[in-house]
């Protein structure tokens, strides 16, 4: 059954994937010349460009290799260059049709750039290229955002607690050894008391993140309560049992369903991942179940990947839900899709008496290109205090 579920799975998303870059190629083909050397060289180009993501994922399986990484990271940028390529042409024929009934092109004429089609052409590619170049700068520069939370909570303990949240990390062909060690660098940086990233620590497949040992840089982490994770769907599409073995191997946590007392008042809850039915067979725990022995009185928090069960989380009245998966679009315009599917996409929002943080995620699915929001890595201190009320500011 779940052989079937990646079947089709992936069978309809590499059939949208060709529709999209023939679409792409039969528009850009129109404007060179039958037999000229530039139109050759487009078609060659092109398709290697396109086809170049899958080859690179079908080498990671069979081939891992610097063959594969040269595949994975071209056919990655290809994804970022291939959105903005469509939008770029479906607006191009949406002004066409609209001069059909209204025409209007007749101006533009006198330019030279719209006399030859060809130019044109390359002038869009030029501008997608340098949108996709200011966005993988934008990918590799996260921010840190801070939130404040007072609560209740009375505690012999210290005042307050601080924790450091991260999401989407996605280890992998892309996420490396250099990516993970600035992060972990800047993690340390803000000396936590805890760390808890919240699903998605690995990509699909843990062959790369094991080949350039990437779960020793993540062993560096300095927090004296610990590194605690959840599973996401990643490590379920990749296999979720190889990819907890090794992140536990490495020291880090993972809550699969279960809760642990973190100090005197806070605990933590972390779920499975939503998608594990789907992806693993497994059904995971009604939250009223996980924190049944819950004592009365403490600081809840829930990592739970997917901002899907918040409604869950509010009846079982956690004090903090720590979600990630939305990457909040990761390129504009696809954020106005995530914010219409998850009651909240990026950012915090209070839910009765429940505060919910959703981030962006700290690395990058895919394109290693983030365009409309920054990658993050959220620092949240817990005051111990009377008071009901929380801020949230974000800086560089």
């Amino acid at each position: 059954m779940r052989s079937l579920m990646f079947i089709i799975f992936f069978s309809i998303v590499l059939t949208v994937y060709s529709l999209v870059n023939y679409y792409i190629f039969s528009r850009g083909l129109r404007t060179f010349e039958a037999g000229s050397h530039l139109r050759l060289i487009y078609i060659i180009g092109f398709w290697l460009l396109a086809v170049s993501f899958v080859v690179g994922r079908v080498l990671e399986k069979v081939y891992l290799s610097q063959l594969s990484d040269f595949f994975t990271w071209t056919g990655s940028f290809w994804l970022a260059a291939m959105l903005y390529l469509f939008l770029s042409v479906f607006l191009i024929d949406m002004l066409r049709l609209i001069n059909h009934f209204l025409p209007f092109f007749e101006f533009f004429q006198s330019f030279e750039i719209f006399r030859k089609p060809y130019l044109f052409t390359i002038a869009i590619a030029s501008f997608v290229f340098l949108l996709v170049l200011a966005g993988h700068i934008n990918a590799v520069h996260p921010t840190v955002t801070k939130v404040n939370i007072d609560t209740q909570v009375v505690t012999s303990d210290k005042k307050t607690l601080r924790i450091v949240m991260a999401s989407d990390i996605h280890l992998g062909t892309i996420i490396s050894t250099r990516r993970i060690t600035k992060i972990v660098n800047k993690i340390n940086s803000l000396k936590p008391d805890a760390v808890l990233l919240a699903g998605d620590i690995v990509d699909e497949d843990l062959a790369p993140v094991i080949r350039q040992n990437l779960g020793a840089i993540l062993e560096k982490i300095n927090a004296p309560l610990g590194v605690i994770g959840s599973t996401g769907n990643h490590e379920y599409i990749g296999g979720a049992e190889e990819a907890v073995a090794y992140l536990t191997s490495h020291n880090i946590n993972i809550l699969r369903d279960t809760m642990i007392q973190l100090t005197e008042s806070v605990y933590v809850a972390g779920r499975e991942d939503i998608e594990s039915l789907r992806f693993g067979g497994n059904k995971r725990k009604a939250l009223a179940d996980i924190i049944a022995d819950l004592p009365s009185d403490k600081f809840l928090i829930v990592l739970d990947h997917q901002p899907r069960a918040i409604t869950e989380a509010v009846e079982a009245k956690a004090n903090l839900v720590l979600s990630g998966h939305t990457h909040h679009g990761q390129m504009w315009p696809l954020n106005f899709i995530t914010s219409a599917a998850f009651p909240v996409s990026w950012g915090h929002k209070l839910f009765g008496d429940t505060h919910v943080y959703v981030s962006s995620g700290v690395g990058s699915w895919g394109p290693p290109v983030r365009i409309g929001n920054r990658p993050e890595i959220v620092e949240i201190t817990i005051n111990f205090t009377d008071g009901k009320t929380s801020g949230i500011n974000k800086k560089d």
